[in-house]
């Protein structure tokens, strides 16, 4: 879906919340391949068994990458990712857990140098099916405005 919103648009409280994905092994194993990050974390369910965690655990950027494109449900022409803030892996994720995220707009700003864009910063947090937040970040978009600001 294509939606066109200029940055005077963006409101800041505006939350959205997707569906769920189940992170499968065959995920894990993608990532690895595609990062070469085959950490034993990732890939070998012995050396787990003896860690705390006991298990497998997803790669961090596995679920950013994944939860980041799940937000990715409309296309705005006028604007575009700008980058990403204050990424903390909270708690791991398993093969076999539902992750689901929510997306809230927390900030509007000026950009520092470009009067005909301004920043919109939406706060994102990854839950597992258990409701516990697994990964938290900021997302910031470089969206153009309606009118240019004022120097």
């Amino acid at each position: 879906m294509i939606v066109e919103e200029f940055f005077e648009d963006y409101r800041i409280g505006f939350s959205r919340r997707t569906m769920g994905r189940t992170i499968t092994e065959a995920d894990i194993v993608l990532h690895a391949g595609q990062t070469g990050d085959f950490f034993p974390h990732h890939m070998d369910a012995h050396w787990c068994a003896t860690q705390d965690f006991k298990r497998r655990i997803a790669h961090g950027t596995l679920i950013f990458s994944v939860g980041i494109g799940m937000t990715a449900s409309t296309i705005n022409p006028r604007a575009m990712s700008y980058g990403y803030d204050r990424l903390r892996f909270v708690r791991p994720v398993f093969i076999g857990d539902t992750i689901s995220v929510s997306a809230t707009i927390t900030e509007k700003r000026d950009h520092p140098k470009r009067k005909t864009h301004g920043i919109a910063v939406e706060a994102i947090e990854i839950r597992n099916q258990d409701a516990e937040t697994v990964l938290v970040c900021e997302h910031l978009y470089l969206v153009e405005r309606r009118t240019p600001a004022e120097t």
